[in-house]
């Protein structure tokens, strides 16, 4: 981990498991055994210039960045 870690979440209610995420993030994101949302594994910290291209990518808009003055909210479609 470094300084420039950022912690993100997935929006349940707004994911469509696109599966962007876990392309770009294999470690952080997981589609669920239904293949229904996407879901953050661990403490989903990563860099936040990954952070900020699995946000980019995602299809629903559904990943955003948390904590702090570092909440950065999903673009949206």
């Amino acid at each position: 981990m470094s300084a420039d870690d950022v912690a993100v979440r997935v929006d349940t209610e707004v994911c469509i498991a696109g599966g962007q995420c876990e392309l770009l993030a294999p470690d952080i994101f997981e589609i669920d055994d239904d293949e229904v949302v996407a879901v953050v594994r661990g403490d989903g910290r990563l860099p936040r210039n990954v952070a900020l291209e699995v946000i980019d990518r995602c299809p629903s808009g559904a990943i955003s960045i948390v904590g702090g003055s570092d909440h950065i909210p999903a673009s949206g479609p």
